[in-house]
Formats: C-alpha cells, structure tokens, sequence
C-alpha cells in the first residue's frame, strides 16, 4: 500500500531520536517487527523504518538523525508518503517466557512484539543497550506495558557497564528463547549464544520489495536471502552474520 500518511506528531525522545506517529490505513495490515519505506522530499531513494507500535488509526516510528535525509524528517509537516507495511515480522508463538534484545535504534521494533507476546499472558524482560544514557529511549515504556527491563550502557552511565551480553550475565537471565535486532555486532555475539529465536537484521533496503538485490544475505546453506523480503526477520542460526 503506498498512502500520503498524515503527521500527528515528530518529537525528539533522546539524543538524536525522534518518535513520528503516522496516521495511516497501514495500521490495519501491520504486524510486529515489519517496516515501511518512506519518501523524504527532496531525496529519490526511500528509506526502509521499522515500525515500532501499531495504533488502531495509526502507527509509530522512530528515526535516528543519522544524515541529510533524517535530519529533513526532522522538520516534516503534513504528510508523509510511505510504503507498507513490509517484510517478515516477529512471529507471536505461545512461550512462558521470552528475553527482547535491543541495541540503539534497533529497540523500536521489539515494543510491538512485546506487547502482543504480553497478550497472550507471556512474561516479557527487556535488555536494551546503547553506549550512554542520552542515548536510550523508551525504558519507561517498556516497563508500563508490563516488562522488566535492564539496561546496558558502553561508559557504564546507566544500568550494567558493556554490552547486553553484560547486562544478561550481571542479571542472570536465564531464558533461552529470544527476539532480538540491532547492530551486527551485537546480533553475532547473540547468535553465538542463543539457539532459539529470532533476530532482525538491519540493512540498505532500497526498493524493500526485493527486486533491487541490494540486501543480500547467505544463509547456513550458502543460498541468497533478500533482507527486504525474506527478513528482515529470521530465525536463529538460519543466516549467516
């Protein structure tokens, strides 16, 4: 579905994060962990956002000011073009308990998958990391759905010093069943640790349907998988990081 979304709202939630909410007919087809490809005026190439919480009328994004383009969507106004809802989201499977993992901006799209995994009467803990305080969101959010939550900070600023890795084994986390997205680091060290799950992998999608090849990833097998549609959501072990 492509749509002239309508901006509610485009405010900072931490140090070069921003929290825009779309009102979107996109809101009706979404499911956890998948993204949209929005149009930012003045740029040809759209850009792949996950989507972080989906609303009966509307959906919620969040945006690292990370170049030219993110900083234009700064200051949008109006309406927004966006493209959606697409890829391969989080499954909701029937669990006891499960661990969501997220490093900087790859947080945003485990709160939906948290709140629907809550639904079904899960228990949900939260780590999330990032290398300061300033550059963490959402915290409180996560915790008034219902999660526990830790936090791993690289300068030790805030919650365990390091990384999520730290804060799990300072914690003693002990569930072995996880949903996790962020930097490739981050993802390959969990990779090496948890055998069940999910990961999201974060790319250059640039036409996020899959035609264009250029988010290509090898799975165990050795075969091509396209980020865009085949993920950006899979299951532990199955790609190659």
């Amino acid at each position: 579905m492509i749509e002239d979304a309508r901006i509610i709202s485009n405010v900072e939630i931490a140090k070069d994060v921003y929290k825009m909410e779309l009102e979107t007919q996109i809101s009706k087809l979404a499911l956890p962990g998948q993204f949209i490809e929005i149009s930012v005026p003045g740029f040809f190439l759209r850009r792949p956002i996950s989507i972080n919480e989906i609303k009966e009328n509307s959906i919620v994004i969040i945006y690292k000011v990370l170049g030219e383009g993110t900083k234009v969507m700064t200051t949008l106004e109006g309406t927004l073009n966006i493209f959606g809802p697409l890829g391969n989201g989080f499954p909701v499977e029937e669990k006891e308990h499960i661990v969501c993992i997220g490093g900087g901006v790859g947080i945003p799209p485990l709160y939906e998958s948290a709140k629907q995994y809550l639904k079904n009467g899960t228990r949900v803990d939260v780590v999330m990391g990032a290398n300061d305080s300033q550059s963490l969101f959402f915290i409180d959010e996560f915790k008034e759905l219902g999660c526990q939550v830790y936090v791993a900070t690289m300068d030790g600023s805030l919650g365990s010093k390091g990384t999520v890795l730290d804060a799990i084994k300072e914690n003693d986390i002990s569930c072995d069943f996880i949903l996790a997205c962020g930097p490739l680091p981050m993802l390959r060290a969990l990779n090496s640790q948890y055998k069940k799950g999910y990961i999201s992998l974060e790319a250059r999608m640039a036409c996020g349907m899959g035609a264009c090849m250029g988010c290509v990833v090898k799975d165990i097998e050795g075969h091509s998988l396209r980020v865009c549609k085949d993920g950006p959501v899979f299951e532990m072990g199955k790609v190659v990081l």
